[in-house]
């Protein structure tokens, strides 16, 4: 399969994850469901998992093959407490709450 070829089927997969994400939104220290799913595509990638961290938080570890210096990177996995009026096929199906500031997005972006 060409480079190409695989972004184009990464790509719809993240899409995927990003708008069931959008569908089901959590306030801070509630993302039980996403920390869920973010755990289990680490997992599925291979990746060291550690969850529970701050009640939601989850830590994905990817070593390499030799030591030395160490990268972190991070995303927001919270919603906030807002109706959501977008009308979109994804939009919130949790009354009064939404991600309106694109975690859902940030999210996805790190996986």
């Amino acid at each position: 399969m060409t480079i190409p070829a695989r972004i184009q089927d990464f790509a719809a997969d993240l899409t995927v994850i990003r708008r069931d994400l959008h569908e089901h939104p959590e306030l801070g220290f509630q993302e039980h469901r996403t920390a869920g799913i973010v755990a289990a595509e680490l997992e599925r990638l291979g990746i060291e998992v550690t969850t529970g961290i701050g009640k939601t938080g989850v830590v994905g570890v990817l070593k390499g093959n030799r030591p030395g210096r160490t990268i972190g990177l991070r995303a927001d996995m919270d919603a906030l407490p807002i109706d959501e009026q977008t009308n979109l096929p994804f939009a919130s199906k949790t009354p009064g709450v939404m991600h309106a500031c694109g975690h859902d997005a940030h999210t996805t972006m790190l996986l």
